[in-house]
Formats: structure tokens, sequence, C-alpha cells
């Protein structure tokens, strides 16, 4: 077992608030149109769109716009192609945030991105500047409640998993992004069906962010997770859960 990855938790606590604003299936749907676009429209044959149409499915997206999505993004529906980049800056406290987007107008979503940095007592940095702190991994991840989890961490052991995360009601096996489905596939023939499956970067060390560090660094992550454009926002921030309990209330 390791340590626990705050932003992921954060991350799920956000996506309701998402959902209500309509802003998910914006961005699910860019997500699903250039993995589409990449890759094909098969599931099967394409990972990255698999981990996108599951990611609308557990959103309620429906039925229909994912089929227009994957449409769209194998060329037989609107034509609309966007961008994949990557910004890289500096939070409060010296906190590392790694921003993924799509964007058709890379120009503006700079911009955009530059001001919830300054906004927020953070600055954008040029490329390279954090991404060495971070790592791609594959996230399976399951609710604690009823699971058996040394039977789950046993089966994920086996079947070539990095790593199983317990904290917070959750339990996260771990592994290389290229062994996402491969692993997903031995852990349903064993019984254990993932709630939740993607690929995230993870930090190699943390910040540990108290006071109105904290609440600027929460602060600057919704802003950077409301635009449009922004896909991931992933931080090297540590917020405890003391701290987190005060800066709800």
């Amino acid at each position: 077992m390791s340590g626990h990855s705050k932003w992921s938790t954060i991350k799920r606590r956000k996506g309701a608030v998402d959902a209500r604003r309509g802003k998910i299936f914006t961005k699910l749907i860019r997500e699903i149109a250039t993995a589409a676009r990449l890759g094909g429209g098969e599931l099967d044959a394409n990972a990255r769109l698999r981990l996108a149409v599951d990611r609308a499915r557990t959103a309620n997206m429906p039925k229909d716009n994912i089929e227009r999505a994957i449409l769209k993004g194998t060329g037989g529906g609107e034509a609309e192609s966007f961008e994949e980049v990557v910004y890289e800056g500096y939070g409060p406290g010296g906190t590392a945030v790694y921003v993924e987007a799509l964007t058709d107008n890379k120009n503006r979503t700079a911009g955009e991105v530059r001001h919830a940095f300054a906004r927020h007592g953070g600055n954008l940095g040029a490329s390279g500047c954090v991404s060495y702190l971070f790592e791609k991994r594959g996230l399976l991840g399951f609710a604690a409640a009823g699971l058996d989890v040394d039977a789950l961490l046993e089966a994920a052991l086996e079947a070539g998993a990095d790593d199983v995360v317990e904290a917070e009601g959750r339990v996260q096996v771990v592994t290389s992004p290229g062994r996402v489905e491969a692993l997903r596939a031995a852990l349903e023939a064993r019984g254990f069906t993932p709630g939740e499956v993607e690929v995230s970067m993870e930090a190699s060390s943390t910040v540990s962010l108290r006071g109105s560090e904290a609440e600027a660094m929460l602060r600057l992550g919704d802003a950077l997770e409301d635009l449009d454009d922004v896909q991931n926002v992933y931080a090297n921030y540590d917020i405890s859960e003391e701290e987190m309990s005060r800066l709800a209330s």
C-alpha cells in the first residue's frame, strides 16, 4: 500500500458540480471524438476511446450523444478537430500544476489558462517545467465498502499490477497506462469490476499546503477545470483532512 492522491478525491467530488453545470458533457464529447479520430471508432481496438466512453456512461451521457461523438471523430459527422495541448505552471506555495487541454484555438486557450493562474496566485511556466514531477499511470477504482480488499490485492498483483492503494473509502489498483485494459479484464474475470478506470498523472512528490495557500490552490484548480478547453488538471499538493474540513465549513 502507498500514499493517496487527494487531487483525485477532489476531482471526484467536483465531478458532480461539473455535471450540474453541463460542462462535463462538453469535455467528454471532445475526448470521445478525439480518441475516435486518432484510433478509430471500435471500442475493443481503441483503449483510449473505451476509457472515454466509460467515463461518459458513468456521467449518464445519453447513448445517442456518445454515438454522435464517435461518428464526429471518425469523419461521419460535422467536421471538428481538436488539438491536444499541455500547459505547465506553478500554483500557490510552489505547487506544480499540469494541465491537459483539447482546443481548436491554442491562442484562446493559452490566454484563458494564463489568466486563471495569474488570478489565483500562480503563474504559467515553460513547457517541461513541472512535467518531470509527474508520471502517467493507469488507475482502476473500487468502493471499499463490502470489498474483499485482500482478495483484490492478491488478484491485482497476480495480474501484474504495480500497486494497490486504499484510503478514504476507496481502493485504487495502479498499473502502467498500456496495461489498463488487460488488468481490467483479469480483475473482472476474478469477479472484481472497477467503478472507475482512467489514465492519470501521479505526482512523485507533494507540497503540503495550509491556510490561504490551500484555499487559493483549490480555487485555482476549480478555475482551470471550469475552462471548456481544459480536460484534466493535476497538481502535487497535499492538504490534510483537517484542513480540507476547515476550508469546506
